[in-house]
Formats: C-alpha cells, sequence, structure tokens
C-alpha cells in the first residue's frame, strides 16, 4: 500500500467521523416521520378518538375512491411535466456555462441562482402577478392591442402550476447538470473531432452519455418535491390545479383525518419511488459507476 492510498483512506475516515452525527441526526428524524405514517395509516380515527387496532381500512379507501387516484395521478403528470420542461430548459443553459464560458463560471452560476435567493413564496406570488386578471401580462397584451379582454386561462389551471413550478425549481436542473459536464474530460471531444465527428455527433455519443446521470439527478429532485407541492396549486392553479399534497395537507389540517392522511401520503411515497426506479431503469443510469 502506497502512502498516498494510506492518507486517502485516512481522509475518508476523517470524512465519515465528521459527518456521521448530522446523518444518525436526519436519518432518525426521517425514520421517526416514516414510522409515524405507517403507523396512523394503519389506525382509524373518528373526530379525537383514535383507534389504535391495525387495520387496512385506510388504505381500502385510497383505491375505492376514484378522486385520491385521479389526483395521484394528475399531481404525478404535473411533476412530470415540470420536471422535464425545466431540464430541457436547463441543459442549454449549463452547456453554455460549461463549454462556452472560459472565465467565472462560478459567477455565472450564482447569477443563474439568484431567484432561488428569493423567498419560494414572493417567487409563487410574482407570477400571480404576472399571470392574473389584471396583471401583468394581460395588461401589456391589451396595451399592445393583442386581445381586447383580459385571458382568465392564463391563471387557476395546471399551465399556471407547471409554469410556477418550472421557475421555481430551476436551479435544482442547471447546477447537477453543470457540475455533470464540468467532469466531462476535454481530450474525449478533441479525439472525437480527430476521428471526423461532427459537433452534433461529438454531443451524441460523448457528452450526452456522460451527462445522463446529471440531467436523471435533475430530474428526480424537481419531480419528488414537487409531488407533494402544496402551496403552489393553492395560490395559482385554483380548483383545477389542484394536487395530492392539498389533499394531504386537507386531511391533517382542516378534516382531521391523520389516518387516511397518512395512507395516502405512504401510497404517493410508494408510487413516487416505482416511478424513480422505472426511469433509472429505462435510462440506464444504475449501471453508471462513480470513480
Amino acid at each position: 500500500m502506497t502512502t498516498r492510498t494510506i492518507f486517502a483512506a485516512s481522509g475518508s475516515r476523517q470524512g465519515l467521523l465528521l459527518t456521521a452525527p448530522a446523518v444518525l441526526v436526519v436519518s432518525g428524524i426521517v425514520a421517526f416521520a416514516f414510522a409515524s405514517l405507517v403507523c396512523y395509516s394503519i389506525w382509524t380515527q373518528t373526530y379525537l378518538d383514535m383507534d389504535h387496532t391495525p387495520t387496512t381500512l385506510n388504505y381500502q379507501r385510497f383505491f375505492r375512491e376514484p378522486m385520491f387516484l385521479f389526483l395521484l395521478g394528475k399531481s404525478l403528470l404535473i411533476a412530470l411535466g415540470a420536471s422535464v420542461i425545466t431540464v430541457l430548459a436547463a441543459y442549454p443553459v449549463a452547456y453554455y456555462v460549461s463549454f462556452k464560458v472560459q472565465r467565472r463560471k462560478l459567477l455565472w452560476i450564482t447569477i443563474l441562482t439568484l431567484p432561488f435567493w428569493m423567498s419560494y413564496l414572493l417567487r409563487v406570488f410574482s407570477w400571480k402577478l404576472i399571470l392574473g386578471y389584471n396583471g401583468i401580462l394581460n395588461t401589456g397584451l391589451g396595451t399592445l392591442g393583442l386581445i381586447s379582454a383580459p385571458v382568465e386561462a392564463l391563471l387557476h389551471n395546471s399551465f399556471a402550476v407547471v409554469l410556477t413550478l418550472t421557475h421555481s425549481w430551476a436551479p435544482f436542473a442547471v447546477v447537477p447538470i453543470f457540475l455533470s459536464m464540468e467532469r466531462i474530460d476535454r481530450s474525449l471531444l478533441q479525439a472525437a473531432a480527430d476521428l471526423g465527428d461532427t459537433p452534433l455527433q461529438a454531443f451524441r455519443r460523448v457528452v450526452w452519455p456522460l451527462t445522463l446521470s446529471g440531467v436523471f439527478s435533475a430530474g428526480i429532485l424537481i419531480f419528488i418535491p414537487t409531488v407533494g407541492d402544496y402551496v403552489t396549486p393553492q395560490l395559482v392553479g385554483g380548483t383545477s390545479g389542484i394536487m395530492i399534497g392539498n389533499l394531504i395537507f386537507a386531511m391533517f389540517t382542516k378534516l382531521n383525518n391523520w389516518p387516511l392522511g397518512s395512507a395516502i401520503a405512504l401510497m404517493s411515497l410508494l408510487a413516487i419511488g416505482l416511478i424513480v426506479f422505472a426511469a433509472s431503469r429505462l435510462l440506464g443510469v444504475h449501471k453508471v459507476e462513480v470513480k
């Protein structure tokens, strides 16, 4: 064993020791929250009375109620749409900063993530002001004479939810894609050019396969939290933009039915997990080896 290997192993152990307390605390909190959801989901509640007898009634009700399944499917589609649109918009931005910008890349990334420094609620409210009946967009179109009356379809629907989510979570897409591009050995592109590949062919054969893990990470970072988002649908979605997160929130806060809310939350987690697993298999991300 060389001296370099010994120092690397020592540094790795020190890193594990430094991060172990935080990892244990976070893992304990997550495990406790998950265990609480599981326990509540097999109990029943009648107003303030909680029956601790294990039962599957809450899960049976979830599959019997068409509204629950509809909202879950709708939420998955909205989150998937927001994830795809955000990644498609973020990829060329990350590509430009990584391959075209030669100096001060960190400054560029900082500028791109500036909107994320603003409060999430303020970002959502800003889109409500832009898309509203008397908002900036309708006012501008009316001033230009392009519309005779304000367009009501811009707000309080799934379109407004997807647009707001795309803007709000864009930094989560740019950063992981940019980092995956920065790890690419530029000599591979030079070799592809020497072998006769056009820039488009080099991108398809070299850049895209090597950044697929970053694309997948970006999509997952957006997809998972947006499925359960309830703030954005409540503010810009209206009645036609309600998602599964709004239903879970109502179960815990307004309807006082924690067991059913826990069952719905767990079924949502299961659906998300299955989709993420299927996507990783489909894209072949699980085969990528990190060295």
